[in-house]
């Protein structure tokens, strides 16, 4: 927070004017939502997301999803990630060593993609096809395909798969074996505001997103696991 509001001009301005306490105190002012900034400002001006120093301005929305497979649905050596997504989509670049990924459209699955699925089956590999239940529906059913659907924070279920999914932060956890959405901790912050769960992008270098709130202001709090002791989220 204090390298965002020390280099990033939209937290620069933002809590200076709205009396951010942390890190910067302005006497006087209490600001909204605990300080938090709608996920939806920030995005109207990602121009502004960008560090002095210079970055990218596009959001990733893969971003973490290797990550959070390994807590959903680890994929082994070998196997085919199927993201489901729109053609500017960029691959997932997480992924484990030995496991690659794709994007498909999931209107129009391309022949190469299809080959390649195929290929995959053939050798004994798995494949994981992770998206909406509607794109994962419409996916041809095979032995060795493995779903892992998106959940979006106003629509958490009990699974038994799934990951934690924004379209503009990308995948903040995923739903591990104790059957909690646990958040992925090292990369992903949350705390509870009087708008919704807050979240912030650790380790992105730009645009920077941080104290964000996503669309809905979904209410809820981040506690321990008792199982494993990790972040995990509950709405």
């Amino acid at each position: 927070m204090r390298s965002a509001f020390a280099t990033v001009p939209f937290y620069r301005e933002r809590w200076a004017l709205d009396g951010r306490e942390d890190p910067v105190v302005v006497p006087g002012r209490t600001g909204t939502n605990g300080g938090a900034a709608p996920l939806a400002e920030a995005v109207h001006r990602l121009v502004d997301l960008v560090p002095l120093a210079g970055g990218a301005a596009r959001p990733d929305p893969a971003r973490g999803l290797g990550r959070v497979l390994r807590t959903a649905r680890a994929p082994g050596r070998g196997s085919l990630v199927v993201l489901f997504g729109p053609p500017d989509l960029r691959p997932p670049s997480d992924l484990p060593k030995g496991v690659r990924g794709c994007v498909v459209n999931p209107d129009e699955p391309s022949a190469s993609v299809l080959r390649e699925l195929t290929s995959v089956l053939n050798r004994g590999h798995r494949v994981l096809v992770v998206g909406d239940d509607k794109a994962i529906t419409a996916f041809p059913e095979a032995d060795r395909v493995d779903v892992v659907p998106h959940r979006e924070l106003d629509s958490l279920d009990s699974g038994p798969y799934g990951v934690l999914h924004d379209p503009v932060l990308g995948y903040l956890g995923a739903l591990g074996n104790c059957g909690r959405w646990h958040l992925d901790w090292p990369h992903v912050h949350a705390r509870s505001t009087s708008g919704g769960l807050a979240f912030t992008l650790l380790r992105q270098d730009s645009p920077r997103f941080v104290d964000v709130l996503p669309a809905g202001g979904v209410r809820g709090e981040i506690a321990p696991c008792p199982r494993h002791g990790t972040p995990v989220v509950l709405t």
